[in-house]
């Protein structure tokens, strides 16, 4: 299965909607797509969005992890929302739990970010 990556700004929030497999095949298409409206300047914040990824490996997780620290870095938040059963278990456990705030709807962690559509 391949990777579709779906890209959309609202105010100051990137929202990244990723569907299919991200594994090591398809990691670098997700960290050029994300890095690259990162980099850009079209955003302050990111809200993952995994509601139909349906699997991800350790190549997945490290360009989350590096996404994360990159918009840190620039001051913003990043979070997770509408994970699948098996990508969760993955987050919990590497511990990305720990740093990156997970809620159950793409509402919910725009609300978080104080950006509500």
């Amino acid at each position: 299965m391949s990777l579709q990556v779906e890209l959309e700004h609202q105010r100051n929030v990137l929202i990244v909607r990723l569907r299919g497999e991200l594994d090591h095949h398809t990691a670098d298409i997700v960290r050029f797509k994300m890095e690259d409206a990162i980099l850009r300047g079209r955003c302050d914040h990111i809200v993952l969005s995994l509601r139909d990824l349906q699997f991800m490996d350790s190549s997945g997780l490290g360009v989350v992890l590096g996404r994360y620290k990159l918009i840190k870095s620039r001051g913003g938040k990043m979070v997770v929302c509408d994970t699948q059963p098996g990508v969760k278990r993955l987050f919990e456990l590497s511990g990305l739990f720990k740093i990156l705030p997970f809620y159950d709807t793409e509402r919910s962690a725009l609300a978080s970010l104080e950006v509500v559509s």
